[in-house]
């Protein structure tokens, strides 16, 4: 794998860099008082392409490669985790599922307003199954030319302004996860409820929430995939989702380096500035390594995907160290900035905030050392 990026990913880089620093830095924290990213910035950043970064350009999108997409999160990130996931999760569970495993009418009914800014959702979880998706309850009964939904769902990201829901449901109990069916369910579609956003620790912006589908009557045509293709239609999309939790990570946790690092060098205590202090200067190469690791391994994850390679383990990986890391930079830079550090006049509070569910969502840090550890014990460790 060359690590270089590409005249063009450099270009795409700085580019998103310049407009999320322009555009949004002086926003951002407005959104996470309000609860909300305002309708105005979904409509500009549709403008701007980024909302339809893995779609074809057949279909209205930019076609951008895995590794470009996650340069675009990283960037928004830094100034936005609110605004960063939900770009990742319309892109990676939203619109690639539909692109990887849709219908080409699904494609061409959906993808282009997608690309347009109308949001896509994934729609997996339940209240009683999160990690464990054989455990899911939600059912999807055939009945004719259609299917009828019924169950609930939880935690669902872009949620309140999704145009489309990618709900997985259950056409047969007795096969556990292999029963799993995945549908394209309309936002307006009847019978489908949105409940409360939840109010949550971090990402304050970013609207998660629970769906309750009560009679929901979906069309034939608007199954995605196979009756029974549902997890491996959700797990693909998942591991192209762990990479962008991961360049997330990246984000939040490369923002809050940069803070910590600029206080040190101004900051003064008995005589002299903290970047002066051996234990800051441990705490910063701690992050620094930390920070350039979890980069390798999501560049690399971001490679083997972009190149059509398996990527699970991979993905599993970078998501892992990568959240990890991001919850440890951003509580040493918080420490970094002492008492400072934990009011809400100092970036770093959000930081820190916002980077502690990157260890639950898409998959919680348990799950990822297990999809690693049966990767290793069942396919070897030749790949490495």
């Amino acid at each position: 794998m060359n690590y270089d990026l590409s005249p063009e990913q450099l270009e795409i880089q700085q580019h998103i860099h310049e407009i999320a620093q322009r555009e949004w830095s002086l926003d951002a924290e407005q959104w996470e008082k309000a609860g909300a990213i305002p309708h105005a910035v979904i409509t500009q950043i549709a403008e701007m392409g980024f909302m339809g970064l893995v779609i074809p350009e057949e279909y209205g999108g930019n076609a951008y490669d895995t590794l470009s997409l996650i340069l675009v999160i990283e960037e928004i990130a830094k100034v936005s985790a609110s605004l960063a996931i939900c770009v990742s999760v319309h892109n990676s569970v939203g619109a690639w599922p539909i692109l990887a495993f849709g219908t080409e009418a699904q494609k061409k009914k959906y993808l282009p307003r997608m690309a347009e800014g109308m949001l896509g959702a994934f729609s997996l979880s339940e209240p009683d199954a999160g990690s464990d998706v054989a455990g899911l309850l939600c059912t999807a009964r055939r009945d004719g030319d259609h299917y009828v939904l019924d169950g609930a769902k939880n935690w669902v990201t872009n949620g309140a302004n999704a145009g489309i829901f990618t709900v997985y449901a259950s056409t047969d109990r007795s096969k556990g996860s292999k029963g799993l069916t995945a549908f394209i369910v309309e936002r307006d579609t009847p019978g489908l409820v949105l409940g409360k956003k939840e109010e949550k620790m971090g990402l304050w912006a970013s609207d998660t929430l629970s769906l309750t589908l009560e009679g929901v009557r979906i069309p034939v045509e608007n199954r995605l995939g196979e009756e029974g293709a549902g997890f491996k239609i959700a797990m693909a999309a998942l591991d192209g989702g762990r990479i962008g939790v991961a360049a997330q990570a990246l984000g939040v946790a490369g923002a809050a380096f940069d803070h910590a690092v600029r206080y040190s060098t101004v900051r003064k205590a008995f005589g002299k500035k903290l970047s002066e202090m051996q234990p800051i200067q441990w705490m910063i190469a701690d992050m620094a390594r930390r920070l350039e690791a979890s980069r390798m391994l999501t560049h690399r994850a971001a490679w083997l995907r972009s190149t059509g390679q398996p990527c699970a383990r991979e993905s599993a990986m970078a998501k892992l160290h990568a959240s990890e890391m991001a919850t440890f930079v951003t509580h040493k830079a918080i420490q970094v900035h002492g008492g400072y550090g934990y009011v809400r006049d100092y970036k770093v509070e959000r930081f820190y905030r916002d980077a502690r569910v990157m260890e639950i969502y898409e998959g919680s840090s348990e799950i990822q050392r297990l999809v690693i550890a049966r990767s290793l014990l069942r396919d070897g460790v030749a790949p490495f």
